[in-house]
């Protein structure tokens, strides 16, 4: 059974689209199964995993709104054992057209639970806003990844996301929990980024990856060849970064796993 994570802030330009590609092809070369759905119109997920207008045929879209059978959406990238579900313009009706739906903040938990057998992980791309679509994929994930920007409003954004989370968790899905803060876009020269670092950690230090990803100018070049920067150059900063990431998240889910077998031998 695969574990469904959101990657959400209601901030935007925080780095929610390179942490779905470049952590999900990082976690795909550490040979675990991933399928990223991106539900964002624009679509920069889809075409950052090397997915094409011309390739996508169904779309999320269709899933959520026509039932069409996810298996039939779904597309198998470059990256060995890396799947996403794309999406396109569509989209951008969908909030509407769902407003009046039955159980319409399920929409993508149902399409998630055909196929949640088949992966390792499922991550949720999700818009920079409280729609209905981002309320679908926090009631349809076991949990939720924050990336945030080191700079001066990321502390604001991350009190925000919080009350969300809580909200949903009281009114939709109980079980969703933090699954980590990932600070990004990080330049050790300057001292507003040093004081955001410290300022988070100190704030939520449990919450936090000990990986911070920097600046680097492959990460930002990756995604105009279509590609994620651990394919595009494997030695760059920023492929270490997120390789490293990738690691550690690996390792907080056995810890986990580990902690709760404990309390079920007690």
């Amino acid at each position: 059974m695969s574990k469904v994570i959101a990657i959400a802030n209601q901030k935007g330009g925080v780095g929610k689209t390179t942490t779905a590609i470049n952590l999900s092809a990082c976690l795909a070369i550490l040979e675990k199964k991933v399928l990223v759905i991106d539900l964002d119109p624009q679509s920069n997920t889809t075409y950052g995993l090397g997915i094409t207008k011309e390739q996508v045929e169904v779309s999320v879209y269709d899933c959520l709104l026509n039932e069409h059978p996810v298996e039939d959406a779904i597309i198998e990238t470059d990256t060995p054992n890396l799947f996403v579900l794309p999406s396109t313009i569509d989209l951008v009706g969908a909030e509407v057209e769902l407003a009046n739906a039955s159980q319409r903040h399920l929409k993508v938990r149902n399409i998630i639970d055909q196929v949640r057998g088949d992966y390792d992980y499922v991550f949720i791309d999700c818009l920079p806003s409280l729609g209905i679509l981002t309320l679908n994929a926090l009631s349809a994930a076991d949990s939720v990844l924050i990336p945030i920007q080191c700079e001066i409003f990321a502390l604001d954004g991350l009190g925000k996301l919080k009350n969300t989370i809580k909200v949903v968790k009281q009114n939709f899905n109980p079980k969703l929990e933090i699954e980590g803060i990932i600070l990004s876009m990080y330049d050790k020269r300057l001292r507003l980024a040093n004081m955001v670092v410290e300022q988070v950690r100190g704030m939520v230090k449990d919450h936090v990856f000990d990986t911070i990803i920097h600046r680097n100018s492959k990460i930002g070049e990756s995604p105009s060849v279509q590609k994620p920067v651990i394919i595009y150059d494997a030695g760059s900063k920023g492929s270490r970064n997120f390789l490293n990431l990738a690691h550690e998240f690996i390792k907080r889910q056995s810890n986990n796993i580990n902690s709760r077998n404990k309390v079920g031998s007690v």
